[in-house]
């Protein structure tokens, strides 16, 4: 069914501005824009003078398995997040599965940390002995299956990624599974890349080079590779990665909420590396809001460049990260993060009179560093309207939230015995890390860890 968009504020153009326009929607595209267009006959006509249209934006890195332990994660480091990622993420049914998703690795964590065995003393050394990683041929046969039945479904939405979670804990094997499966059927790679300055330490202590260039002499890298977070990468890497044509996933609200650092989104963009925005998964960015994003990822810029505000990530450019840049991470440049003519129609619609827009004077610096997320009245995802005037229209909201909180409440009660474990474990897994992030790294010049001054 086409869906007439009339007389809303739209946000359009480089840089973005409003303009009073329709906007027209046949089928999954924006059939065209400008004002007093027609609607064809049968359409669905939505009132926007009172509205701001906007194009989606895309949530370049989250994870769907972690929201059902949403409120679960104190103050935690990165490493703690894995200590305790058993506990958070394991004893799920199928239906518990359906609530969230899963990460494949087949080398256990406790295994990646400097000097942890040597530090346990001798019961807990034992139990983290005795905990068997996935077996790496099953896991690439999961993996071939996944993309088999899914990758293109639900009329071309879905796009499947191999996803090595974290590259510290894929075996050679693995890698190169992932390799020879993304260039098989076509498809992206998608990891954490170094988001903390231990799994750098531990990449040289084992392999003798950067995590990028590990992925690189298992062709990893390439134009389909997106490496989340990237916090400690030095020139070399981010040169590497800019020349295969690789792309990045910022999460500043992650990075911050698990002390990893700030990453080196100014050099990234420098290099020409295409750049989007996400909000890591709900037990360290807690709510999956991408308005948050916006405005830490250009607030937190600052401080590594205190006295350089050109070098600074201000609203035009953040704005951009969160659409045209998630839109290149996605590798679908040329169909989500802008509104014209042949776009998919994604957008989403604000109401103009909300505290966080009042007044109005430029509408990005009000997007990046005002908005909540309040705002959102009407959203449409491939021309379909799946949230309106604030009512989700795909599923029943009020039962899913029941299911979730029932599955949590359960899988809480499961895995108290794994959490007390993790509990345990995690004094010495803070000692180990610790001592790992005082090595002297011999490598070039660091990009992100500490702010200039």
């Amino acid at each position: 069914m086409a869906v007439l968009i009339r007389g809303g504020q739209v946000l359009m153009g480089t840089p973005a501005a409003l303009r009073r326009a329709d906007v027209l929607v046949e089928s999954d595209r924006i059939a065209a824009l400008g004002p007093a267009l027609t609607a064809p006959a049968g359409a669905r006509v939505i009132e926007a003078a009172d509205r701001i249209v906007l194009p989606g934006m895309g949530n370049a890195h989250t994870h769907a398995a972690s929201h059902l332990a949403r409120g679960r994660v104190g103050t935690f480091t990165l490493e703690d997040l894995l200590t305790y990622s058993p506990a958070n993420s394991g004893f799920r049914t199928p239906d518990d599965e359906y609530l969230s998703a899963p990460a494949v690795a087949d080398v256990v964590f406790y295994q990646t940390v400097p000097g942890l065995s040597d530090l346990l003393p001798p019961d807990l050394r034992h139990t983290v002995q005795d905990i068997q990683p996935a077996p790496t041929k099953g896991l690439l046969d999961l993996t071939e299956r996944a993309i088999r039945r899914w990758h293109g479904s639900a009329e071309g939405r879905v796009h499947v990624a191999v996803a090595p979670t974290i590259p510290n804990q894929a075996t050679d094997e693995l890698l190169d599974g992932c390799a020879a499966l993304a260039r098989e059927y076509g498809v992206g790679i998608h990891t954490h890349l170094a988001e903390s300055k231990v799994q750098v330490v531990e990449s040289r202590r084992r392999w003798g080079k950067s995590i990028v260039a590990r992925l690189a002499d298992h062709r990893v890298l390439g134009p389909g590779f997106v490496g989340a977070h990237s916090v400690w990468l030095d020139d070399d890497d981010l040169r590497m990665l800019a020349d295969a044509g690789a792309a990045v996933a910022h999460n500043p609200g992650s990075n911050l909420r698990l002390g990893v650092g700030i990453a080196p989104v100014r050099e990234m963009l420098d290099r020409g590396l295409a750049v989007g925005l996400g909000t890591d998964g709900s037990t360290c960015a807690d709510n999956q809001n991408l308005f948050e994003a916006l405005r830490i990822a250009s607030v937190i810029s600052t401080i590594r460049f205190p006295h350089e505000t050109a070098r600074w990530l201000d609203a035009d450019t953040v704005w951009g990260l969160a659409t045209s840049g998630t839109a290149r991470v996605m590798g679908q440049p040329g169909d989500l993060g802008a509104l014209a003519p042949g776009r998919k129609a994604d957008l989403v619609l604000l109401r103009t009179d909300s505290i966080f827009l009042r007044p109005l004077a430029d509408p990005v610096k009000a997007l990046v560093y005002a908005e909540t997320g309040a705002s959102v009245d009407t959203v449409l995802v491939d021309g379909r309207v799946v949230l309106d005037q604030g009512h989700v229209t795909t599923v029943d909201e009020t039962r899913i939230y029941a299911r979730a909180q029932e599955a949590a409440d359960r899988h809480r009660e499961r895995a108290a015995d794994a959490w007390a474990l993790a509990g345990r474990l995690a004094p010495y897994v803070a000692a180990a890390c610790r001592g790992a992030v005082t090595t002297p790294l011999p490598i070039n010049r660091f990009a992100a860890p500490t702010p200039t001054s």
